[in-house]
């Protein structure tokens, strides 16, 4: 009984003293390892579709490899997983500090572009994005002055059209509001809104808003 005891003693060491040193082997594998290494890994981790790995992998890149042209790649990467996973802030997050640190790469057109891209995709609540609306149009009107001949101006355009439709809508909503509390003033100010927004009311079309959504908005 009592070598039984010792037995069993002896094997539940050896199995724990094998796992820390299970683990230990792979943290030990897992760092100072090239920038091909790091960026290797975290496009297989985006194909499995395993996006929190991914951004601890492209972590573990940019600490070790500050200054690889890896990192420029991986962050817009990254970027359109996360677009796609529609995990818009995320997105976001990765584009303003690829814009804070490649300002002048030939590649920030594609990066502002995406940031418009989020934004607009981001964009679900009718009556409560007002500010994401004018605040993507002030980057798409800025994205026109400075990249006249970006490849993704016809993207841009389609999408600013249909913000402006949206902001219209949004206006031509409020103007009804007021009409039917018996408020012209109100009402005639965002009917005029609405025609400097867009040329033809007529063409709006309203904003399908989900049933449970709506009864928020």
């Amino acid at each position: 009984m009592n070598k039984s005891f010792k037995f069993k003693n002896l094997l539940l060491i050896a199995c724990t003293a094998f796992v820390f040193t299970a683990c230990s082997s792979k943290e030990e594998q897992e760092y100072n390892k090239p920038a091909l290494y790091w960026y290797n890994k975290m496009l297989k981790q985006i194909a499995s579709s395993d996006l929190d790995a991914a951004d601890d992998t492209y972590t573990s890149l940019e600490s070790e490899h500050r200054n690889t042209p890896f990192v420029p790649t991986a962050m817009l990467i990254l970027v359109n997983a996360h677009i796609d996973e529609e995990e818009y802030a995320l997105a976001n997050f990765y584009l303003d500090e690829y814009i804070k640190r490649f300002g002048l790469s030939k590649d920030i057109d594609y990066a502002r572009y995406l940031k418009i891209k989020a934004n607009f995709l981001g964009f679900k609540y009718q009556f409560r994005d007002q500010q994401l609306i004018e605040d993507t149009l002030v980057q798409i009107e800025d994205f026109k002055v400075k990249y006249k001949n970006s490849p993704y101006m016809p993207l841009v355009d389609t999408i600013n059209s249909r913000l402006y439709m949206a902001k219209a809508s949004m206006d031509k909503e409020i103007a009804e509001l007021y009409i039917r509390r018996d408020k012209e003033l109100g009402s005639a100010f965002y009917d005029q809104k609405v025609k400097n927004t867009w040329v033809e009311p007529t063409e709006i079309e309203p904003v399908k808003v989900p049933w449970y959504r709506s009864i928020f908005e």
